[in-house]
């Protein structure tokens, strides 16, 4: 994969931390080469107070904010597609077993799987690379 950003964002505000004054902050997730980030940020022009948070698995608050305001990204696959070559990078990527990915596997099958663009375009990705066309494609928010 072609080392490339792709990067969906929120502003918002929330009362500072430090003050009480209003705070603006940003919060954001990013698909970075090959790897998921995620980052929220937050500045207080009261005080000067600066917080940034970031690491681990995508907060599900922030993960339902960037859904709600960018809408949800579609993954497509183009038929015919080996079930079981998308199974095992579903299988590597999600980390679920068998129950689960069959589940999934539908889902994807028949272009209900969706999530954030950088989950769904990290997951193309990994499709692309096993030799499964693969597509990305954005639902209305």
């Amino acid at each position: 994969m072609e080392k490339s950003i792709l990067v969906e964002s929120i502003r918002d505000s929330a009362v500072c931390q430090g003050c009480g004054a209003e705070a603006e902050w940003c919060g954001f997730q990013a698909l970075v080469g090959e790897a998921l980030r995620w980052d929220v940020e937050s500045a207080c022009p009261a005080c000067g107070l600066a917080v940034a948070v970031c690491g681990g698995d995508l907060p599900e608050e922030l993960r339902g904010r960037l859904l709600s305001e960018h809408g949800r990204a579609r993954l497509q696959v183009t038929p015919p597609a080996r079930n079981a070559a998308i199974m095992r990078v579903l299988r590597a990527e999600l980390g679920i077993g068998l129950d689960g990915v069959r589940a999934v596997l539908d889902q994807v099958l028949t272009g209900q799987y969706s999530g954030t663009l950088p989950e769904m375009e990290l997951l193309a990705w990994r499709l692309r690379a096993s030799g499964i066309e693969a597509a990305v494609s954005r639902t209305a928010a």
